[in-house]
């Protein structure tokens, strides 16, 4: 009776293990149906808010330890104790590491962020680099934590996008899957680091993907309360901000203010971002006239950090305690102006430095600041039809992030769940969409898309420029010798001409140049190894480059539409 048990047992073992072997060959194979897609959903939702808590974890014990601080939530009023030295030193001392880190981990000493994964759904079928964002991801966490004046959420999305990159990788995800199960990651990411599902949800669909289908709704919000839920187990529910009871509109006839109130953040909106811009500009032409080793170039902007930070230690870190403080209105109008140009100067210098870190943290911060200012001196010339100065700090907070992140629905999400406020939300919405209009008109629609411009990555105007860059040469030619390749006298004629392309030449490139040479198709040549002619490949017709294209645009649409 035993053995007959025990042959039982086995026989059931073995049945169990082929039945999961030929399901795990089937989810290689066709990729995973829609109910176990929700269920990997939810592991990568688990495994991204666990990566994103554990990140905000190591921000407050690295920076309990460096600062010596016993309560890093008011790291400003502690910092302010401190000598000036220690101020001056600890950015130093963080510049130093990141410029090793990233020196040794990343092909260019750049830290990879949001932008990197945007462009991964666009162009990299939803996948990211996992080496250098690893090494992103600690650069940022000591930048953070030694006196960089940046956000957490930018190395918080890629470190998300790593581990569906993994996922996606091991079980062999198509384009559409990949960049789903990307979207997955990041909503978690962002839910579980500012305790906030609904705009965690948006986030992902409205920054990352860029779209709002059907089919990506359901798994992305189940990855999203994935994540709050493992914040709160961790957190509690609570949240980021305070506000004070009385926070609404004292009269419909306020509105016309915070119409202003959203023109004016999207001007301090734009300044941000150009600031960031400009300055990085300025160190990579100082770095390369005074010969400045890559490593060394956190550094130095650690210095100019600590010394700003010797006068103003309101320019530490993310910047709640001050933003908090603005939205409590605790901070007199010459503060509020003095500190928001110190923070966007702050925010420029580390991101210049290449030292890592985000920019939505920063910008509520100048936001909360901009709306605070202006609440004063608008309450002041109308006080019988206004109300407090911190509703004001709260639609100005919301203002400029969204112009900034070019997500004004996300954002307006992401102000009420951080502060539980929603009584405001006619204020909060209305300069939300003036600002963002205002600043799409004068970047390329967002801080991350304009990053990637600046890269020569033009996502900004839609998939009918980026998909034209997706497609070479070599992909669509006819070689010469397929059955249709066109006529090798004609092609070298060309070739001799100075009309030809390389087989790495994208369409971007080539669909121009068949309205210049009016011909139907382009020689297709590679350099020769001895510097003699070049090698005749084949050559690319047309008619087979605006067929690819065409299926590229219907698969894009195919896939918005689902």
């Amino acid at each position: 009776m035993p053995n007959r048990t025990r042959d039982l047992l086995r026989r059931q073992w073995h049945e169990s293990r082929d039945a999961l072997q030929s399901g795990w060959q089937l989810l290689l194979r066709r990729g995973p149906s829609q109910v176990q897609f929700w269920f990997i959903a939810l592991a990568v939702g688990i495994v991204s808010g666990t990566a994103a808590v554990g990140f905000r974890n190591g921000i407050v014990w690295l920076q309990a330890w460096a600062y010596g601080a016993e309560d890093v939530r008011n790291i400003h009023s502690f910092a302010a104790t401190l000598p000036w030295w220690l101020l001056l030193a600890l950015p130093i001392c963080g510049g130093l590491a990141v410029g090793v880190i990233l020196g040794r981990f990343t092909p260019d000493g750049r830290v990879r962020s949001v932008a990197d994964v945007i462009e991964g759904a666009a162009l990299g079928r939803g996948r990211v680099e996992i080496r250098a964002g690893l090494a992103s991801a600690a650069a940022s966490m000591i930048t953070l934590s030694t006196g960089g004046s940046t956000g957490r959420e930018g190395p918080v999305v890629h470190l998300a996008g790593i581990v569906s990159t993994w996922v996606s990788n091991r079980i062999n995800a198509s384009g559409i899957t990949g960049r789903d199960l990307l979207g997955c990651a990041v909503a978690a990411a962002v839910s579980a680091s500012f305790n906030a599902p609904i705009a965690g949800a948006l986030f992902a669909l409205e920054v990352v993907l860029r779209h709002f289908a059907v089919h990506a709704f359901a798994p992305i919000a189940i990855a999203s309360v994935a994540g709050t839920v493992v914040s709160r187990l961790e957190f509690g529910n609570v949240t980021e901000f305070s506000l004070t009871p009385a926070t609404s509109l004292s009269f419909y006839v306020e509105l016309p203010a915070f119409l202003l109130l959203g023109l004016l953040c999207g001007i301090v909106a734009v300044l941000l971002m150009r600031a960031i811009f400009f300055a990085d500009d300025v160190a990579s032409h100082l770095q390369q006239s005074w010969r400045i080793p890559r490593m060394l170039r956190p550094a130095l902007a650690g210095a100019l950090l600590g010394l700003i930070a010797i006068g103003f230690p309101h320019i530490i870190g993310v910047g709640y305690e001050t933003t908090a403080r603005a939205l409590r209105a605790e901070i007199a109008l010459h503060e509020a102006v003095v500190f928001a140009v110190l923070k966007v100067v702050a925010l420029a210098v580390t991101m210049a430095g290449r030292m890592g870190g985000g920019v939505f943290s920063p910008s509520l911060m100048v936001g909360a600041l901009t709306g605070l200012a202006f609440g004063y001196v608008a309450t002041g010339l109308v006080p019988q039809y206004s109300s407090t100065g911190e509703l004001y700090a709260l639609a100005g907070m919301g203002a400029v992030a969204a112009a900034v992140l070019g997500a004004p629905i996300s954002t307006t999400m992401i102000v009420f769940e951080l502060t539980g406020d929603w009584q405001t939300g006619l204020a909060v919405m209305v300069a939300v969409s003036l600002s963002t209009a205002l600043a799409s008109r004068l970047v390329d629609r967002s801080f991350f898309l304009t990053q990637l411009e600046h890269r020569g990555i033009h996502l900004a105007a839609g998939p009918q420029a980026y998909l034209l860059s997706i497609y070479s040469a070599a992909v669509i030619m006819r070689s010469k010798d397929s059955p249709r390749a066109a006529p090798e006298t004609a092609c070298r004629a060309l070739m001799e001409q100075g009309i030809l392309i390389t087989p790495d030449t994208t369409l971007d490139v080539a669909l121009p140049m068949f309205d210049t040479t009016g011909q139907p198709f382009l020689p297709v040549a590679a350099p020769s190894p001895d510097g003699g002619a070049p090698d005749l490949m084949g050559a690319l017709f047309q008619v087979d480059a605006l067929k690819a294209y065409n299926r590229a645009l219907a698969e894009t649409a195919a896939e918005e539409h689902s």
